[in-house]
Order: structure tokens, then sequence, then C-alpha cells
């Protein structure tokens, strides 16, 4: 089970809301649309998908991290080493 099974629905809303927003993006520049007005857009996708980033993130930590500490053993430092790495790739996009 992941750890977002509980939010699946709310992952999703948010992620068809973003998908509609670059749809949008799209419709802006096939009809060229003001280059500054673009990037408002381009921007308000970008921090939408960020947002569900950070979602699945905390979702994972509370679930999939911490029930993989409390067993301990390997698992444990692989989940911990797997969500800094998702950590670092959240920082530098």
């Amino acid at each position: 089970m992941v750890g977002y099974s509980e939010s699946k629905e709310a992952v999703l809303r948010r992620l068809r809301r973003v998908e509609g927003q670059v749809r949008g993006v799209t419709r802006m520049v096939e009809s060229d649309t003001y280059c500054i007005d673009v990037l408002t857009q381009v921007s308000a996708a970008t921090r939408a998908l960020q947002a569900v980033a950070l979602e699945l993130l905390g979702e994972h930590l509370s679930h999939c991290v911490q029930d993989a500490v409390a067993i301990g053993g390997p698992e444990a430092d692989e989940k911990i080493i797997e969500a800094r790495a998702a950590i670092e790739r959240l920082v530098r996009s």
C-alpha cells in the first residue's frame, strides 16, 4: 500500500487542475498571448505541481518512512536514503 492511498482522490484532483493549467498555457502560446502573462501561468502551474510533490513527500514520510523506521533494519536505512534523495530533487527543481 502506498503512503498516499488515503489522499489519492485529492492528489488526483490537484493533478487534474495542474493538467488544466498546462493546457491553458498551451492555448495562450497558440494564441500569441503576451510573454509575461504566459510566464505568470507557467509559474502558477509550477507552484501547483510543487504543492502536489510536497503532499506526496509528506505522505511518504508519514507512512512509508515512519513504518520502516519503526520496524528497523536495512529497509529503514533504505527508506531514509530514498526520502533524502527525493527531498534533494525537489529542492533542486
